[in-house]
């Protein structure tokens, strides 16, 4: 076979050489020790807490070593395009402070390596195509679906790997006569590779293995590939398994950062590099995302259909702060990463050192709890001003309902600073849509009796607390003479002053001081929980206190 003759067959209008698209896309002048890493998702508009993941660690591998991070679009499926996707992508990553020094964006490409889209680069990876033909490490397949069905079945019978390769790739064999006459006939093919592996069942002993380091996982080694892959398709457009190889070197990617999903394909992507002469990335498979199911109690992996937390509209609808998200994904990616927060408690997440070296190469157990936990302590670190500006936007966009509550700014920042200052500060706050529900009874609008008052104090008893409160009330009381007022009451009720006396003397008293301040505490915030009363009570008012109070007796007569 003359492979010169069939290339030229096959892509007569390439004139360019993967020699000339290495001077267009010369190595990065970057700093020793500078890493280039993309994010590459498909255009489908839904964008997942995986995708955050893997950004996160393209970004502090990138930006942590003085590289570049940039956005290419793998949209060469376009079955799975969707308008405005690229948006949805950009948006959602700003959102959480993943910035791309280059690639894609909404108003065009920026940076020195694109097109960043690659359906835009059809000339580029047919001209590598050409090179793989014309060494003859790739071919036309004019295989028919029906025939790959039929080959399948003989497969299954067999007891075979399914796959086109050795003897089933039927197409490896034919004379250029033969293929010149299949495209005179307008029969359609693909371009496959000729790997020079063997299947399972032709090799001696252990077969062909391949040795590739992993960032994350060490050493690998893998038996090498024997499939013939499709590299173009019949339109031309390549498969991923071909794109990736020709633009991470083009784009000079120095480390690939993807799901642990892909790792069965890596011995075709090495075999692609070695064909084409080019160096290995290096690659990082990430651990999948894993949550203990609720039904069994074992790991699985996060599924769109079963847990709505694996989209990322899911923490924007409920208002979780993205600085709180982030943290959370790194407690997850490194597992040095809480023991330095602890030794750090205020510096800023990024000063901390990402590596690869300290991420699980198992599954990563996502906890919408720990999340929780997390996101109450990343918002004390967060002030009650700019927290007030992120729940504005948060309600504008997803919660108009609560537009009231950001018509006065000092109280709401007063609401907001609740607890947050004290010695063991309150960690009260968690995302946004909680925080609305939590501080709601500082809002009459949004203000109801949700708790009954303690079953120690009866309905005569709670009408009278609060008569004798509101005849003592003086709102310039300091915390402590405040308190000593309802001491006082629920001795003269027939309440022990102290809890501890009730419960040694449980027959003696009708039941004690926190069961009278609850009284309180149900007909001003309309909970049996929340915060210092008297806090509450300064930021609430002399008037609405009062007003309240009487509101309660009044509906308890």
């Amino acid at each position: 076979m003359n492979y010169e003759k069939l290339a030229e067959l096959l892509f007569p209008t390439i004139d360019k050489t993967p020699e000339d698209y290495e001077k267009i896309y010369p190595p990065r002048s970057l700093p020793e020790g500078a890493m280039v890493t993309r994010l590459a998702p498909s255009p489908t508009g839904f964008m997942h807490l995986g995708n955050l993941y893997g950004a996160f660690v393209d970004e502090r591998l990138a930006h942590q070593t003085g590289g570049v991070f940039f956005l290419r679009i793998e949209d060469t499926d376009d079955k799975r395009y969707v308008e405005g996707a690229v948006d949805v992508i950009i948006q959602s990553l700003d959102f959480y402070g993943i910035h791309f020094d280059e690639g894609a964006g909404k108003d065009g490409d920026r940076g020195d390596y694109g097109d960043y889209t690659q359906s835009h680069r059809a000339a580029i990876y047919q001209a590598f195509a050409k090179r793989l033909v014309q060494q003859g490490d790739a071919y036309p397949c004019f295989l028919t679906e029906e025939e790959i069905s039929g080959i399948r079945e003989k497969q299954e019978q067999a007891k075979a790997t399914p796959g086109i390769y050795g003897k089933y790739a039927s197409c490896r064999d034919l004379t250029f006569e033969e293929i010149e006459e299949n495209l005179k006939n307008g029969k359609p093919y693909v371009l496959r590779l000729r790997s020079d592996g063997l299947p399972p069942e032709e090799q001696q002993g252990e077969g062909r293995k391949i040795l590739v380091k992993d960032a994350i996982r060490g050493m690998l080694e893998m038996p090498a590939n024997f499939m013939d892959v499709v590299l173009l398709k019949t339109n031309g457009i390549p498969t991923y398994h071909f794109a990736h190889v020709v633009d991470d070197h083009l784009m000079r990617t120095t480390h690939v950062v993807r799901g642990a999903e892909w790792l069965p394909s890596l011995p075709i992507h090495v075999e692609i590099f070695e064909k084409l002469g080019l160096p290995l990335p290096i690659y990082c498979h990430t651990a999948q995302l894993m949550k203990i199911d609720e039904e069994t109690g074992k790991r699985r992996k996060l599924s769109k259909r079963k847990d709505p937390e694996l989209s990322l509209t899911y923490y924007r609808n409920e208002g979780y702060h993205p600085l709180a998200v982030r943290e959370y994904l790194l407690t997850i990616l490194n597992s040095n990463f809480e023991e330095w927060r602890t030794a750090n408690p205020d510096a800023d997440a990024d000063e901390f050192q990402f590596t690869t070296e300290k991420m699980s190469s198992s599954g990563a157990l996502f906890d919408l709890d720990k999340l929780n936990d997390i996101s109450k302590d990343t918002l004390l670190r967060i002030t009650a001003h700019d927290l007030f500006d992120f729940l504005k936007k948060w309600s504008d966009e997803f919660a108009p309902e609560y537009k009231p509550y950001f018509e006065d700014r000092a109280y709401l920042e007063r609401i907001l600073d609740l607890g947050r200052k004290d010695r063991k500060p309150r960690k009260d706050l968690v995302y946004a849509r909680q925080i609305m529900k939590f501080i709601s009874y500082f809002f009459d609008d949004f203000f109801e009796i949700e708790d009954t008052v303690p079953d120690e104090v009866s309905k005569e008893d709670a009408s009278e607390i609060l008569r004798r409160y509101l005849e003592t009330y003086d709102h310039s009381d300091d915390n402590g003479v405040w308190f000593e007022k309802i001491r006082k009451i629920a001795s003269d009720l027939g309440y022990a002053a102290k809890p501890k006396d009730y419960k040694k003397h449980p027959d003696e008293y009708k039941g004690h001081v926190g069961h009278v301040s609850t009284v309180i505490r149900v007909a001003l915030m309309g909970r049996r929980i929340s915060p210092d009363i008297w806090e509450i009570q300064q930021i609430l008012g002399e008037d609405r206190t009062r007003a309240r109070l009487e509101a309660f007796i009044g509906q308890n007569q």
